[in-house]
């Protein structure tokens, strides 16, 4: 029987916590969540986004480049940000995108390897950001807090 959460009700007339916009989540191995974050091209932090676990990269990739004017930038991303409309939405910002294309891809684009090396800056940001025990393990529970260690994280790898 399927039952959606809106008709669902308990036996003593209480609904259940919403629990759709919940980054945090549980699974078998643990708490899983996905950071998503946009840097400059000096490995700096400008905004990150916080996605379930079990969500696809490229979901969340839209609404994170909205978070910043990005006319004129070249953004890099690995190929699961390879999707056409994220980079119809690039181009539609007079912006450039090194992003490789897959390789079931029917017509690939053009990659310029020597500037797609700068993605190690991304890398090693979230390498900086796993340093941080409480981030890398997410003993949070809730989005908010666990959001707010990775600012902390974030604030404190640019002191550095």
């Amino acid at each position: 029987m399927f039952c959606s959460e809106n008709s669902f009700s308990t036996s003593f007339g209480v609904e259940p916590k919403k629990s759709e916009d919940k980054a945090v989540g549980m699974s078998r191995g643990g708490r899983n969540t996905k950071i998503h974050a946009l840097v400059d091209g000096l490995g700096n932090p400008l905004s990150f986004l916080l996605s379930s676990g079990q969500d696809h990269d490229s979901v969340h990739a839209i609404a994170l480049l909205q978070s910043h004017d990005i006319t004129g930038s070249n953004i890099l991303g690995d190929k699961a940000y390879g999707a056409r409309a994220i980079r119809e939405y690039i181009t539609a910002q007079n912006a450039t995108y090194t992003i490789p294309a897959k390789s079931c891809a029917a017509a690939p684009w053009p990659l310029d390897r020597h500037v797609y090396k700068e993605r190690h800056l991304i890398e090693c940001f979230f390498q900086k950001l796993k340093w941080f025990r409480r981030i890398s393990t997410r003993y949070d529970k809730l989005d908010s807090s666990f959001l707010a260690f990775v600012y902390i994280g974030a604030i404190s790898i640019l002191l550095k």
